[in-house]
This record gives C-alpha cells, sequence and structure tokens, in this order.
C-alpha cells in the first residue's frame, strides 16, 4: 500500500505545485497548514436488519407499473428515462440502500476499470453514507481503489467548520482505508478563481492518466458515481437558482463569489460535467425540501423556469433516494 502510495506521488510530481498540493496525504484538521495522514481504525459494528412491509406504488408521472421488491421500507417509481425514485419509510433504511447501491457500483468498476471515482458533496449527505463505515462494507469494499473527489468546495481552510473537506473527513474519511494519494482535495492557498483552475487542471490530469474516464459525448471527465444532496431552494453543489453559472458550458470548474448562501466564495463543478456521470444518486431528506421535490418530480413543470436539481442528467442513471418527508408532496 505505501509503494502504491509513492508511486502516485511520484507521477505528480512533473506537475505544478498547486497540482502536488491537491494529491497530497489529507491537510490538518488541527492546523491551517501543516499535513498529516489518513487515520485507520479497527473497529466494529453491528448491522441490523431492518423489518418492514414494503410498500410498491404506482406513480402516472414516471409511467411505472406496481410490482414486489425484496427491499423493505421503500415504494419505487421508475421511469422510462435512465431516471429512478426511491421513498424510503425512513432516513435509516434510506441509507442501508445508499450504502449497498455505492458498494455495488463499487465491486462494478473495480472489476471494470480497476478504479473506482467518487465524487462527495457537503450537508446531510455524509451523514447518509455512514452504513458504509459498518459490516459488510468496512470489510468487503476495495477501498484502496477509490478516488474521492467533491463536487464543490467552500473557499475556506480545511479546518473551517463551513469546509466540505472537514465534513467528510470528520464523519467518513477518517475512518477508512482510502489511500491518502487518491483523496484531492482544493489548495485553499488560492483564490476561489485560482482555486477553481487548479481543481480543473487535477481533473484533466486524472483524465490523461486515465484514473477518470472522459465521456465520449462531452470530453468532460465521467465519474463514476456522483454523490449529490439538494438545498430546500433546489440547489446543487453550488449552482443556484437563477445564477448564470447554470448556463456555464466551457469551464469544468468555476467559481462563484455571490453564493445567496453562505459562506459566499466557492468553487464548484458545472453541469457538463455533472452531467457527464455514469452514475448520480441524489440523497434528499427532510420535509423542508418536499417542496423543491414536488416541483422537480411533480406533474406541474415549467422548462422555462427550471430548479438546478431539474438540469441533472446524467449520460447514465439517474437515482433519487427520498425519505417519507422529503417526498410527502409527491
Amino acid at each position: 500500500m505505501a509503494s502504491s502510495s509513492l508511486s502516485l506521488s511520484s507521477s505528480l510530481r512533473t506537475l505544478s505545485s498547486s497540482v502536488r498540493r491537491l494529491s497530497r496525504p489529507y491537510f490538518p484538521l488541527i492546523s491551517p497548514k501543516g499535513a498529516f495522514c489518513l487515520s485507520r481504525l479497527d473497529y466494529s459494528t453491528g448491522l441490523r436488519p431492518v423489518a418492514s412491509a414494503v410498500i410498491v406504488a404506482e406513480y402516472r408521472r414516471f409511467g411505472c407499473r406496481a410490482k414486489a421488491l425484496p427491499m423493505a421500507g421503500i415504494t419505487t417509481a421508475t421511469t422510462t428515462d435512465k431516471k429512478k425514485v426511491e421513498v424510503f419509510d425512513s432516513e435509516e433504511a434510506l441509507a442501508a440502500s445508499l450504502a449497498k447501491y455505492t458498494a455495488d457500483l463499487s465491486e462494478k468498476f473495480c472489476q471494470e476499470r480497476g478504479c473506482f471515482t467518487v465524487v462527495l458533496s457537503g450537508g446531510s449527505l455524509i451523514k447518509s453514507l455512514r452504513k458504509l463505515l459498518e459490516p459488510p462494507y468496512i470489510d468487503s469494499i476495495e477501498w484502496s481503489k477509490w478516488h474521492v473527489l467533491w463536487v464543490d468546495e467552500r473557499v475556506v481552510p480545511k479546518d473551517h467548520i463551513d469546509s466540505n473537506y472537514k465534513l467528510a473527513y470528520d464523519g467518513f474519511l477518517a475512518q477508512l482505508p482510502i489511500l491518502p494519494g487518491n483523496v484531492y482535495a482544493i489548495n485553499d492557498a488560492l483564490s476561489a478563481e485560482g482555486a477553481a483552475d487548479d481543481y480543473e487542471t487535477c481533473l484533466k490530469h486524472l483524465v490523461n492518466i486515465k484514473v477518470i474516464e472522459a465521456s465520449p459525448l462531452s470530453g468532460c471527465p465521467k465519474f463514476d458515481l456522483m454523490l449529490l444532496g439538494m438545498g430546500p431552494d433546489g440547489h446543487v453543489a453550488s449552482l443556484f437558482p437563477g445564477h448564470h453559472l447554470c448556463n456555464e458550458k466551457e469551464k469544468w470548474v468555476t467559481c462563484i463569489k455571490d453564493s445567496p448562501k453562505p459562506p459566499p466564495e466557492r468553487i464548484t463543478f458545472t453541469f457538463p460535467v455533472i452531467n457527464s456521470s455514469a452514475y448520480i444518486a441524489l440523497v434528499v431528506c427532510g420535509a423542508g425540501k418536499a417542496d423543491a421535490v414536488q416541483r422537480a418530480l411533480g406533474k406541474d413543470q415549467h422548462a422555462a423556469d427550471l430548479l438546478p436539481v431539474q438540469m441533472v442528467s446524467p449520460e447514465g442513471e439517474l437515482k433519487w433516494f427520498l425519505d417519507k418527508d422529503a417526498a410527502s408532496k409527491l
């Protein structure tokens, strides 16, 4: 494992110093300016099976038919255009299903490509990944083949409470044996523009060395799995309703300096990159997001006034993971 990390570090040595900083082992959460290595924790926790009735309904909106499913506590609707919607009785059931979905894709891509590229977002998504830290997944997933990136990040130090990196490290990454060189955080020493350009340079390098596939349709990086959350206003990543960056077509990564949600300065993937993904999981929980979910998935939609979440349309599969509160207005 040490030799793999050294090999990756060597391959990145030819890049600019800013790109080398992107690929370094985890930056510290105890000091703004040092470096630290990923901790590996050995522990054992039990995964309790959930037994509840399966309720499967027909959603005319998606043209799907009711059928029996082997999973507990979900209502499932499937569209005809690679869009699937699953509604869970509880966030606990949602988290269990999301873990299996992620683990299955990890196995698929590790077998097919020899690695698995995963894009994280912030917010409550990280909490919903917690089942991956439990048996059987903690022991069966090939964590050394994971490459982890962020769909967006706040331009703050990595030990700042608003940092998506800190959120993911504290709640998820610190407990996994992912190679430190396979985790790509933004360079928080740069300006918003510089950090966006730097991250795009990193993506291009990873495409060139075939860690990330290039989409034959768009030419953008084609991530294996992108894990997205959604805000109550329908925003995804740091792409907000009515903001001109929702229409950015040229850049892979861009910056926003006037975010309507603090902090104001962020970097974000653009929709051409988001929509080049092989698989996207949209994870949405809570009654506070029910209006946006209803607008995104309900019958009355207006193409001229789309929410950012409605613009998510990957080359591959889009799957919504909703708890019953988020889906309460469907």
